[in-house]
């Protein structure tokens, strides 16, 4: 590395004030990125037709969060970018028990169905592409999945991400049910009996 380079690098600002302060405050990009499906959408106005594209971007961190978002613009990238930064925005958590999810659920939305069964161990993901992807994103790895209604790619990616929603554990269950709270309340009168006979 030459002089030059050095007086440069060492004479470089750095940031202050408020830029400094949202470099630090800017979090750090989560997830993995993939884009599902890109369709070429066309525009009629007055001058004739306006070309644009629509692109369909899953991101998920590969343990139970994901968000799905279309973004649309007149070149693919800024398209994809658009979809990217909404999906982030909107990711949704839910729970995985082993490799696969919890129990069965049917996803809806607009004319499309998804229904969705936890498989063994080893079985892998058997699902749609669109779906499929969804499942990769969000780590699952054994998966029994059908598409029920529309193939249209959007509503049936959006279908798996209704029946996301309806997912729930097994202790979540029980909080609803009112059972957590039972065992809870037996747990300390079990564990006082041994210290009556002791007496």
């Amino acid at each position: 590395m030459s002089n030059e380079t050095l007086v440069k690098n060492e004479n470089k600002k750095e940031a202050k004030g408020k830029r400094a302060e949202f470099q630090k405050a800017r979090p750090a990009v989560e997830g993995k990125t993939t884009v599902i499906h890109i369709a070429r959408t066309t525009k009629v106005v007055k001058g004739g037709k306006r070309m644009g594209f629509r692109a369909l971007v899953v991101v998920g961190n590969g343990m139970g969060k994901v968000g799905v978002a279309i973004g649309k613009a007149n070149q693919v990238q800024a398209a994809i970018a658009k979809a990217e930064t909404h999906a982030r925005k909107h990711m949704i958590t839910f729970p995985i028990v082993g490799e696969t999810i919890p129990h069965e659920v049917i996803g809806k939305f607009g004319a499309a169905s998804v229904w969705m069964k936890p498989a063994a161990p080893g079985t892998g993901v058997i699902a749609g592409s669109g779906a499929r992807l969804l499942f990769e994103a969000a780590g699952i790895k054994d998966v029994l999945a059908k598409s029920l209604g529309s193939t249209n790619p959007c509503n049936l990616v959006y279908a798996t991400m209704e029946a996301f929603k309806q997912l729930k554990s097994k202790d979540a269950v029980n909080v609803l049910r009112g059972k957590a709270e039972a065992v809870k309340e037996e747990a300390p009168a079990e564990a006082a009996a041994p210290a009556e006979k002791a007496e």
